[in-house]
């Protein structure tokens, strides 16, 4: 049986304790950070592993954090071994700034959407993604719309009760 220790350590001693950060499990899953320039190789070790085959690329999420300095927005790749029905998710943060990350299509095709969304709603910026257009937002939109850039409520609107919203 698979551990998610076994997996922690493996990958730690492949790529050290610099390119592998922060592993803590979380509800039974794993959770590792690494950084940009080594995301394709690690997805790559853990998809070709001869024991661990993380086949399938799940999902991949997009995240803000604003008061983050330097490690605002972060990109979660949810990894699936089919055939030891475990998985793992390995994290990325980047700056706001350079929200720059190499494309995952070369490793798995299923992230060319996924890309494009990350893209449309985040502003992620794939490297060598066939085609990052926007994929559900209108081509003019100039913003991206899941970062946490502007207040959740309209502070100019008169026709809220604050009794009726619990304020």
């Amino acid at each position: 049986m698979l551990t998610n220790q076994e997996i922690a350590e493996d990958l730690i001693r492949q790529f050290g304790e610099d390119g592998i950060t922060n592993p803590v499990e979380h509800y039974g899953l794993l959770n590792v950070e690494t950084t940009a320039d080594r995301i394709i190789a690690v997805v790559e070790y853990l998809h070709r592993h001869p024991r661990f085959k993380f086949n399938f690329l799940t999902d991949m999420a997009g995240i803000h954090f604003p008061d983050a300095k330097g490690k605002e927005l972060g990109m979660i790749y949810h990894l699936h071994s089919w055939e030891n029905n475990v998985r793992v998710m390995v994290k990325v943060f980047v700056p706001i700034e350079a929200p720059v990350l190499p494309t995952m299509v070369n490793v798995f095709a299923c992230a060319n959407w996924m890309e494009r969304e990350a893209y449309d709603f985040f502003g992620f910026q794939f490297e060598g993604h066939p085609n990052l257009i926007r994929i559900l937002n209108v081509e003019e939109m100039d913003y991206f719309p899941m970062r946490k850039e502007y207040p959740l409520e309209d502070a100019t609107r008169k026709d809220k009760i604050d009794e009726l919203f619990g304020r």
